[in-house]
């Protein structure tokens, strides 16, 4: 007998999972309609892997984590809470695009850190790196690559599943560093009933395999999602604090899962090994 807040999560999650397929299948015709122009004016069109949420986590771009057909809008925005976070620092986002996967440069066997230094405060996040070393590896080369820097968290989800959504230098949920990385770690000891347990890190993609790139996100609740996107790491007690704070303010829709209301943009990530 499923009951009815069981019931209601597994409409929550349906809901989200056909926000994200419209998501991916408008970035699909996006797609198609650039290659066109391009060969028409001659032009050479050198676009990002449209990546995710929640999904989340689809690519929105799950969301994200499915992040859906097109990004949170703020049209339906309800009266929004005090913003909790700070002025994001000076810089902009770099424009910054490969064409294949990094050179593994990580040691597998060594621990890695990553330090996301937020407007809404700082996030810690322990790597996991043997279990996921192509993941972490992206990351850690992406870091220093300066690829995160000043780039927005543009989805929060706060119905059916709790996470933020961060990684896209567009802020659309479209973009990605311009290749993709395998899929690992999907059978986590952690990821128990198809639950991702508060505290995880993990990455979005645009519900196919395989398609990872830069946007990942951060659950600050217990959210049930299929074991489908690579649990890379684990966020500390005063990240999940700054999480809370996020979340408290809300999205802009009103309705579960858009933009936040707050202003969280990432002024610099690293990876450190430790």
């Amino acid at each position: 007998m499923v009951s009815q807040e069981q019931r209601r999560r597994q409409l929550a999650r349906e809901k989200f999972l056909r926000q994200q397929q419209r998501r991916t299948d408008a970035r699909r015709k996006a797609r198609m309609r650039n290659s066109v122009i391009a060969s028409v004016l001659g032009v050479i069109v050198i676009g990002s892997v449209a990546l995710y949420t929640t999904g989340v986590m689809k690519d929105d771009g799950d969301k994200k984590v499915d992040a859906a057909g097109s990004s949170p809008s703020a049209s339906a925005s309800p009266s929004k809470a005090p913003d909790p976070c700070e002025k994001p620092a000076k810089g902009s986002v770099k424009k910054q695009s490969w064409k294949k996967e990094p050179a593994m440069s990580i040691d597998t066997s060594a621990g890695y850190t990553m330090k996301l230094a937020t407007t809404c405060g700082d996030i810690g996040l322990a790597l996991k790196a043997s279990a996921a070393p192509h993941t972490v590896n992206s990351f850690s080369y992406l870091a220093d690559k300066g690829f995160f820097d000043h780039t927005k968290c543009h989805r929060l989800t706060t119905n059916g599943i709790y996470v933020l959504q961060c990684g896209d230098p567009t802020g659309t949920g479209t973009g990605g560093p311009g290749y993709t990385i395998p899929d690992e770690n999907l059978k986590d000891k952690s990821l128990k009933k198809n639950t991702y347990p508060a505290g995880t890190v993990a990455m979005a993609n645009t519900g196919q395999p395989h398609t990872g790139g830069s946007q990942f996100f951060l659950v600050y609740k217990d959210s049930p999602l299929p074991p489908s996107y690579t649990p890379f790491g684990t966020i500390d007690k005063a990240g999940l604090k700054v999480l809370d704070k996020i979340a408290k303010a809300g999205e802009n829709t009103g309705q579960g899962d858009g933009a936040p209301n707050a202003t969280v943009v990432i002024d610099k990530a690293t990876v450190t090994k430790s």
